[in-house]
């Protein structure tokens, strides 16, 4: 224990003290429940068997939250000084100097960085071994309102087309309104190759059903479509993590999900919280899907063929 009401906990091999463990992140309110930063910091050690595979080796871009969400919000790349000598990092070269992003590696981290109401992990696409070269493909449906049935559907539509092109591919909820589908790539390509292909596909789809989907990347071009978003396949941009909690009223998270759950009564971006996510983690959505990272040539060749 320590003097500021704070407490220590266990996460690996290392000890983590956890200051004001009792301050209230996500307050409640209608129907979203209450988490205060402990609640915060035992989801993330109990979702880290599950949710480091997807975090070690890539930078981070850090959402927090210090004063819950009632407070203000930072957007934090840099690693402060003030972090422990043992958490992993990378420097990453910028126009005019670098970038010294945190990476994950171990549960001690992650709940270094729950201390820290590092609510939302953001995370690259690619590895630190080679960052210029993703090992992940993301479209991000993104509707224009509420609703998600346009989100089922294209995600559907966008996940028969990838099935076409035989690449394999994944499903999760964002937490907040749309669904991300992830694509594993082999780690060849460039980021523009890479990104060049996913807006042909997302072009591809939109073509054929140009009232109902968008890859214009201004609102006011969109109308009431939903964006088939491929924006975040860039060097140095990020998609949030699987498993990741978000800024939002109940503290929803980011969820890996099997295809089968897409049609399931009560299924949306938000049906997982803190509460229950890591019960959905067990059941491993994604078991043997990530590791058959492809090569883009020979789907680049069936996408222009399709395409005639």
């Amino acid at each position: 224990m320590s003097g500021d009401g704070g407490h220590t906990v266990r996460a690996g091999r290392r000890t983590v003290e956890v200051h004001r463990p009792d301050k209230v992140l996500f307050p409640g309110g209608g129907d979203a429940k209450e988490y205060t930063k402990r609640d915060l910091v035992d989801y993330y050690r109990a979702v880290a068997p599950f949710m480091l595979p997807h975090l070690r080796g890539r930078p981070l871009m850090l959402q927090r939250r210090p004063d819950g969400l009632d407070g203000p919000e930072f957007m934090q790349k840099n690693t402060p000084e003030s972090y422990p000598e043992w958490i992993t990092r990378v420097e990453v070269p910028k126009e005019g100097g670098t970038v010294c992003h945190t990476v994950c590696d171990d549960a001690a981290t992650l709940v270094y960085l729950a201390d820290q109401a590092c609510l939302t992990l953001h995370r690259w696409l690619s590895r630190t071994g080679g960052l210029d070269r993703p090992d992940r493909l993301v479209f991000d449906l993104d509707p224009s309102g509420e609703s998600f049935a346009p989100v089922r559907e294209a995600a559907w539509l966008l996940g028969e087309l990838l099935d076409e092109l035989k690449l394999p591919s994944a499903l999760m909820t964002t937490g907040s309104r749309g669904l991300h589908v992830v694509v594993p790539l082999n780690g060849q390509h460039g980021f523009d190759e890479v990104r060049e292909f996913a807006r042909d596909v997302a072009d591809t789809l939109a073509a054929a059903h140009p009232d109902r989907y968008t890859t214009a990347a201004r609102k006011k071009d969109r109308g009431d479509r939903l964006y088939l978003d491929v924006q975040r396949n860039g060097y140095a941009q990020t998609a949030v993590a699987p498993f990741t909690v978000r800024a939002r009223p109940g503290a929803p998270v980011a969820v890996p999900v099997g295809w089968d759950q897409l049609d399931h009564p009560g299924f949306g971006p938000r049906r997982w919280t803190v509460a229950d996510a890591v019960d959905q983690a067990r059941t491993n959505p994604w078991a043997g899907v990530l590791n058959r990272g492809r090569a883009l040539g020979p789907a680049r060749r069936r996408l222009e063929a399709l395409r005639g």
